[in-house]
């Protein structure tokens, strides 16, 4: 391994990052369905994760859709990289005011920073507070909220 080449790599994904951060914001602010950007992640087999989300169903074709368009817009530099472009996973912690509104009404387990889980129905949702069953949270004081799924 070449001296400094973790460095090296480390910056090279970091434009990378950048590069599609871009391309995918210029995509959603022309998509009239209201996706936004949830996650954005390189790993350390060069693997770029693009996951969206909206108040409605995301829809596979139009996943799809962005990722070709970011095929088509970053060509060869994609060469080194492998692409996947999706939804917010079902389990995965909420983390934008979207998941929150769209969980209105179900149930969700908060965890506190304590680490205390706490379980109830998402009653109502702010900028700064949401609220479940009676109890009012603050998102900076909360680990991570998930929805409770019941099969």
């Amino acid at each position: 391994m070449i001296k400094g080449a973790p460095l090296w790599h480390s910056f090279l994904v970091k434009i990378m990052i950048n590069k599609v951060r871009k391309l995918v914001n210029q995509y959603l602010s022309s998509d009239p369905k209201g996706y936004e950007l949830q996650t954005l992640e390189v790993d350390k087999d060069n693997n770029i994760l693009v996951e969206i989300d909206r108040l409605g169903v995301v829809d596979v074709d139009d996943c799809a859709a962005l990722n070709r368009f970011l095929v088509d817009n970053l060509g060869p530099e994609l060469d080194n990289y492998s692409l996947e472009v999706g939804s917010v996973s079902l389990t995965a912690p909420f983390k934008s005011l979207i998941q929150f509104n769209k969980n209105l009404g179900s149930n969700v387990i908060v965890t506190d920073k304590e680490g205390k889980r706490h379980s109830g129905q998402l009653n109502s949702v702010d900028e700064e507070t949401f609220m479940v069953n009676d109890d009012v949270y603050r998102y900076a004081e909360v680990q991570s909220v998930i929805a409770q799924l019941k099969f």
